[in-house]
């Protein structure tokens, strides 16, 4: 245990010190090896055959589809016909922005896509309408987790490999949950903004007149708007499986892009392509060091050890829920949710097999706290990002950001923690 604890603290250092995550746990590894007396190579075949995974080819897959779609036109299309609903009445513009950033993930299942597909087209609009500039940035922010909670999850898509079970469980898993935070984003914007007088809102229309522009709207989005149907429609039908899933997904995205929007040309691809193939890579190359690092720790009885530990603190379920709910939150803040993701499986599900806890439950728990670990500080990969797009300081929107944590995504968090139907109601379905 002693060589694992030492391990982890040389690896959260070394991310303290932005040095990159998947430099930070080849190092981790190297140092495990090291001081357990291991030879490494001993463990690369395994690392190697995980990630050569076939389920685990729906990443790049999915990843490549994400990052098109924010030029391929679908994104603003989205935006347009959840516009045409709620567009029209006080704090409209950051419903849209909440909803619009669900479906999104319902396509590429990618926060940071969210982010820069939907942030760039919704932020400018919400500050000239009269948003407060921190608000409208903060929203993006906090709602960006919901690509990573609606399925298609590229996070879930690793966690589900990572404790060997189903993959299209682990994304239903997070679907209720999920669509119940992005409910409560749209009414915490609505009262947050109720007092507020300096936001302008387009003048109503007739019933007749809204039915034409919706009707409008969504001729224009409906080949965004199926997208996801055939998506899951495929995957839970039996008709296709989650990586066979994700190549129509991109398919799809090029030929709707391509030649039918023609929001993107060849030029676009291949940027795309290259963003695209930087990222997974940079994904996969985290992965095989993670899984290196998992089969010395289990070989060496490292889970099992510190679940005995966990269980020495207390044999009360609902203590040690919350316990490995604060560890959740901690890597969440620090490493980014696939990351995340795997080091939960590693670490935490001999404790939430010896308590009793579903592994499928156990795979919302994760999925949800790590969203709220990834925009909340100090590290918050998807916060930093958000102003990044937006060209924010920190100080602008940490405020506002933390205010929909607190009353939204937390209490969420403790929710599917304490009432595991919320989760298992929809995988219950596939048995």
């Amino acid at each position: 245990m002693l060589f694992f604890f030492i391990t982890i603290a040389a690896v959260l250092v070394l991310l303290l010190l932005e040095v990159p995550v998947g430099f930070a746990f080849g190092i981790g590894a190297l140092l495990y090896g090291f001081l357990s007396g291991t030879d490494i190579s001993f463990h690369a075949g395994f690392g190697y055959s995980q990630i050569s995974a076939f389920s685990l080819l729906a990443l790049p897959l999915f990843v490549l589809a994400g990052t098109l779609m924010g030029t391929a036109g679908i994104s603003e299309r989205l935006l347009n016909f959840v516009n045409a609903f709620v567009g029209r009445t006080k704090g409209g513009l950051g419903a849209v922005t909440v909803l619009t950033c669900a479906m999104f993930g319902a396509i590429s299942g990618s926060a940071s896509a969210a982010i820069a597909a939907i942030g760039k087209i919704m932020v400018p609009r919400m500050i000239k309408e009269g948003y407060p500039p921190g608000h409208a940035t903060a929203l993006v922010a906090v709602s960006s987790v919901l690509a990573l909670m609606i399925p298609p999850s590229i996070p879930m898509i690793v966690f589900a490999i990572a404790i060997r079970e189903s993959v299209a469980k682990a994304f239903l898993a997070t679907m209720s949950p999920g669509i119940m935070l992005a409910l409560v984003y749209c009414a915490l914007n609505f009262i947050f903004l109720r007092k507020n007088k300096t936001i302008t809102v387009q003048p109503k229309i007739s019933t007749g007149a809204m039915i034409e522009e919706v009707s409008r709207t969504g001729k224009e989005a409906s080949l965004a708007i199926i997208m996801p149907v055939i998506i899951l429609g495929g995957i839970y039908s039996g008709i296709a499986t989650p990586t066979e899933a994700g190549a129509v997904a991109l398919v799809y995205t090029l030929v709707v892009g391509l030649f039918i929007y023609r929001g993107m040309n060849f030029k676009d691809l291949y940027s795309s392509t290259i963003d695209a193939a930087r990222l997974t890579g940079a994904v996969m190359m985290v992965l095989f060091f993670l899984f290196i690092m998992s089969r010395g720790m289990i070989l060496a009885q490292v889970p099992n050890q510190f679940a005995d530990m966990l269980l020495s603190i207390s044999d009360n379920k609902i203590v040690l829920l919350l316990l490995i709910n604060l560890l959740l939150l901690i890597m969440g803040m620090i490493i980014d949710d696939v990351s995340g993701g795997v080091l939960a499986a590693i670490i935490l599900l001999p404790v939430i097999q010896k308590i009793g806890v579903d592994p499928i439950h156990f795979a919302a728990i994760v999925g949800t706290n790590l969203g709220l670990g990834n925009v909340s500080p100090p590290c918050a990969p998807l916060l930093y990002m958000a102003g990044g797009v937006t060209k924010m300081e920190l100080s602008e929107y940490i405020g506002p950001t933390m205010k929909f944590l607190l009353l939204g995504h937390l209490p969420m968090v403790l929710i599917v923690t304490f009432v595991p139907e919320l989760s298992l109601f929809l995988p219950g379905l596939l048995d």
